[in-house]
């Protein structure tokens, strides 16, 4: 927004804050409104004012105490305060404290302030020194150490400096407004306190006063605490308390400091860690991440115990061992001090700002990088024997605790039996409240202590619990990593092992691999493990036959069937209600026929398991569902039932779980499909909620289908690093290749679309099989590239595409007669990319003048596309088939024609703000019908006309957010309906059409 580094020449102006050090990155972030009620306040500049006026604005107040948290960005604000008042044609001058202990020099800031008036206006500094001798005492030269000794008449007299300072600012502001600033006053000097309170308290015209100060630091006994409170109740001072950043603003600003690729974990990681400080935030971003505070930082956080008494220092490092948060009847415990002294040191660190203190009896450090940065600073044996004693006081039930905490401390103490059984015990409580991923967590601990321990753990059964460890790892969406402790752990297994061991195991890992992209096959696993469990467990048994059938699902159905129903038999003899409930739902899929739906089955399925309580079959059963639906075009249904899955996957604490996250994938995908892209968009922005990697970079595939490959933006660094992630997951490479393959389509590059089709078959073929369903679709969208590209090449270049185009052509073939035996994958869909093949087919073989099709042919074929498109409800589809369709229509002569198919492809274009769409309409001489055109002049509504004024000053999405009181989403979506409605390109272009049509002035 502005500049926040130091431009040497910028004194030249009237600058006199240079001696600020420049700061990490020249963005104000977050800080918009601070700095519009600082400038509106202080009257250098209000709302609709013009910029370069003179004379001060009418302030509201004429000083500004600015309060905030150490590293809050206090001097990055007051940076921007100056950048606003130079282009205000204001004065700026600025001192500083600094902290010097108890031997600071009097009126510190204000000789530095001295020194820079005398330097940038010498003739009104000398003036004013000529009238008030006294004040050249205050010079920075005349205060070095001499070995003159101050005689009487050298001493200062309070009132004749404050007078002279006063006189001094008034001089100066005479020539233009003058903006002061005094900055950490939290180690301010008595006298510059003194000289504070005579300033707050006597006007002087043309002068503004913007103090800061630490408000961290204002400890009870401070003593600018009590003179801030009576600053504050003067007339005409107002106090601004600069909070933390906001979550969206820590995202923007870790983006600022570090462009390049990052998880959202780590962003995630970063935004809880940082709690909103830029400092904090900067230092976490500038380091190489190894598990602690960074040592800069480290050393600005630990300063504030150094003010602390060594009682309440050790207090401090308990409370940091003890983790984020400790309950006072535990710090009891485990505390030798008797309970006076634990309370006096208690009293202390919160009174210091160190620790702060709950209603509910619990303590945690204000800043929780404090607290790493506390426990960081222990001495390894010290932690160790302070773990123990936590570790002591938890297991002796002498404190109340849980699972986890005894675990963490038994772990951190070397505690291995006490560490391995309560960490069991902490995941399945997690399990039990809904937390795959914490349970996760705690049974790898668990298996990391079993598995380097020395002695056998004999009472706890490793097998079942990596098992168990891998429940909870899918549960939590992380089925790679549920498939990599898995195969860990029967490759400890020996030769001669037991054959239970080996066949749970086994199970296992093909219900994890059923769950994700692999070159193995689950359903030949799964036999091994039936074989090595006939005569085992029933449960063991049953669920070892249920994993294969559903991994033969309708592709072997009669085997698959057989498989289910012994399986049921099984666990209906047994007692095993659970997996009785899943088999119900694989068979509801398996017993339909050519007269049946499987959607009936499916519904009873989830019900059944809804009334049993269990909510993994409940969502399997939902999922296929809203498959069923989606599958078949009922686009509507498939909405409510995917819906259905991620609401009640919040309620059981799965959201990440496989069939819910895919289930958000495949509802973004359906509301694409219906043209409510910004809908879809918004359902896989999944910032600040840490989902598994494979999901994170799925859905900003699917984001990246649809700004790059829909609306034709331009983001190419995205989708190259999205390439990283197509050999892991197909849908990633199929949805980014997509995007891939439609901007190849709208820069007319034939031989460009071929190579990326080559490299997602190359992708993905090793993870499904080599004639997947989306095959068709990306060659028909390759033999548009070229289509798109003949009418500019040569008759030897159209020669040799049509090489490559009859190879995709070939492909997309194959896929038809894979498919042909398999009534069930014939739906709406299926249909639509088969006659857009056909179609784009004939339009490259007429543009390429290879064997041209009629006019009839050509014309009938894009026809047939645009009604199969209609009958799936493809907005996009239908509206791409439309211009292709208008395209040949004018070409053929049907110019009438053209023109209605063309405006309802603008229509849908505009709708969508597909860029890409009415480029391709006006590239083949389409313009809208005057009908179409006199219907363009949309009226705005209320809110729109309002932000399109705003938009016209030049503000920013994030300035008119905060003008209006709205998120900055909320206003990209309006200004993207504006520049659809007026038909602009751009935002300066919407300002221009919105003045030629005199929608500024209504």
């Amino acid at each position: 927004m502005t500049r926040t580094a130091i431009d040497p020449s910028v004194s030249v102006g009237q600058d006199t804050m240079s001696s600020v050090p420049a700061l990490r990155t020249t963005d104000l972030i977050g800080r918009d409104a601070e700095l519009e009620q600082l400038t509106a306040q202080l009257g250098i500049r209000t709302s609709g004012a013009g910029r370069g006026q003179g004379d001060l604005l009418d302030p509201t107040v004429r000083a500004m105490l600015v309060a905030g948290d150490a590293g809050v960005g206090k001097t990055r604000l007051l940076m921007a305060l100056r950048d606003e008042a130079l282009a205000a044609d204001w004065q700026v001058v600025a001192g500083h404290c600094l902290d010097l202990a108890d031997s600071s020099l009097p009126y510190l800031p204000f000789s530095e302030v001295l020194g820079r008036l005398m330097s940038d206006v010498p003739d009104v500094a000398a003036r004013v020194l000529e009238q008030h001798p006294t004040l050249a005492r205050l010079q920075p030269g005349r205060r070095i150490r001499s070995s003159e000794t101050a005689s009487g008449d050298q001493a200062l007299d309070r009132g004749n400096v404050y007078d002279a300072f006063g006189d001094l600012l008034s001089a100066v502001a005479q020539q233009a407004p003058l903006l002061l600033v005094v900055e950490d006053t939290h180690w301010a000097d008595e006298s510059t306190r003194d000289m504070l309170s005579f300033l707050f308290s006597r006007p002087l015209p043309g002068v503004a006063l913007v103090v800061s100060y630490r408000a961290d630091d204002l400890h009870r006994r401070h003593p600018l605490r009590r003179q801030v409170a009576e600053w504050s109740r003067l007339r005409g001072v107002d106090r601004l308390q600069l909070e933390p950043l906001a979550d969206d603003d820590v995202r923007r600003l870790v983006r600022a400091l570090h462009p390049s690729t990052m998880s959202e974990a780590e962003y995630v990681s970063i935004v809880d860690r940082a709690e909103g400080n830029p400092f904090f935030i900067e230092e976490l971003v500038g380091a190489t991440w190894s598990g602690q505070v960074p040592g800069e930082l480290a050393d600005v956080l630990l300063v504030h115990l150094d003010r602390l008494d060594e009682t309440t220092r050790r207090v401090v490092r308990l409370v940091s061992v003890a983790g984020r948060q400790v309950s006072h009847g535990l710090l009891s415990a485990v505390s030798d001090l008797d309970a006076t002294e634990l309370e006096a040191a208690l009293r202390t660190a919160v009174e210091a700002h160190v620790l702060v203190a709950s209603r509910g009896g619990t303590y945690a450090f204000r800043h929780a990088l404090l607290g790493e940065a506390v426990y960081d600073d222990l001495l390894p044996g010290e932690r160790v024997r302070l773990h123990a004693d936590f570790v002591s006081a938890l297991g002796e039930g002498r404190a109340v605790g849980t699972a986890a905490e005894l675990a963490q401390h038994a772990r951190r103490a070397d505690d291995r039996p006490v560490a391995v059984h309560a960490s069991i015990e902490a995941g399945e409580e997690a399990l039990a409240v809904g937390g795959p991923s914490e349970a996760a967590t705690h049974f790898l601990d668990a298996l990391e202590l079993i598995d380097t321990a020395r002695t056998p753990f004999d009472d706890v059964d490793a097998h079942a619990l990596t098992r168990r460890c891998a429940e909870a790892l899918i549960a939590a969406g992380r089925v790679p990593k549920a498939v990599k402790v898995l195969r860990a752990r029967l490759a400890t297994l020996p030769a001669d092992g037991a054959a239970i061991d080996r066949g749970q195991l086994l199970t296992a890992l093909a219900t994890a691999l059923l769950l994700t992209d692999t070159a193995d096959d689950p359903t030949e696993i799964a036999a091994e493990a039936i074989e090595l469990l006939r005569g085992g467990p029933p449960k063991l048994l049953a669920q070892a036959l249920f994993v294969r059938s559903r991994g033969l699902g309708s592709w072997r159905a009669d085997e698959a069937r057989a498989l289910a129903v012994e399986a049921l038999e099984i666990a209906e003899r047994n007692d095993l209600t659970s997996l009785a409930v899943e088999l119900h739902t694989t068979l509801a899929g398996l017993e339909a026929d050519d007269s049946s739906s499987p959607g009936p089955g499916w519904r009873a399925a989830a019900d059944r398991a809804r009334r049993a309580g269990l909510i993994d079959a409940e969502l399997r059963a939902l999922y296929m569902l809203g498959r069923f639906h989606h599958d078949d075009g009922d686009l509507e249904a498939a909405v409510e039932v995917y819906g259905e899955v991620i609401e009640r996957s919040e309620v059981g604490g799965l959201v990440w779980s496989p069939f819910p996250a895919e289930s958000r994938l495949l509802l973004a995908v359906v509301l694409t499909h219906q043209g409510k892209l910004d809908e879809a968009w918004e359902l896989l922005d999944v910032s600040g909620q840490n989902p598994p990697m494979v999901y994170e970079w799925l859905f900003f595939a699917h984001q990246m289908l649809i700004t790059i490959g829909i609306r034709g933006e331009s983001h190419a660094k995205a989708l190259e690093r999205l390439r990283d992630y197509w050999g892991t997951d197909g849908l990633t490479a199929i949805s980014a290749g997509s995007a891939e393959l439609m901007r190849a389509v709208a820069a007319g590059d034939g031989a460009g679309a071929l190579a990326i089709y080559d490299d997602v078959v190359a992708a993905v073929v090793p993870l499904w099989h080599e004639w997947f369903q989306a095959r068709l679709r990306l060659s028909t969208i390759a033999i548009s590239a070229f289509a798109a590209a003949a009418a500019r090449q040569s008759a030897d270049e159209r020669e040799s595409a049509a090489v490559d185009v009859e190879r995709l052509v070939a492909d997309g073939g194959r896929v038809i007669d894979f498919y042909a035996p398999y009534d069930g994958s014939h739906g709406p869909e299926y249909r639509m990319w088969v006659a857009r093949r056909a179609a784009e087919h004939l339009r490259w073989r007429w543009l390429a003048q290879v064997q041209p099709p009629t006019a009839e042919e050509l014309v009938d074929a894009w026809r047939a596309a645009e009604e199969t498109s209609l009958a799936y409800g493809s907005v996009p589809e239908v509206a791409q088939a439309r211009v292709r369709l208008a395209g040949v229509l004018r070409a053929t002569g049907d110019a009438a024609g053209a023109r209605v198919v063309a405006d309802r492809a603008r229509e849908a274009a505009h709708a969508m703000h597909s860029t890409s769409l009415l480029a391709e309409l006006t590239a083949q001489g389409s313009a809208p019908s005057p009908a179409a055109a006199s219907a363009e002049t949309a009226v705005l509504t209320p809110r729109e006309a309002e932000i399109l004024a705003l938009v016209a000053e030049g503000r920013s999405n994030g300035e008119i957010g905060k003008q209006l009181f709205i998120s900055t989403k909320t206003v990209s979506v309006h200004v993207s309906n504006i520049l659809a409605k007026l038909d602009a390109a751009s935002r300066t272009e919407a300002a221009a059409v919105a003045r030629r049509r005199g929608l500024l002035d209504a």
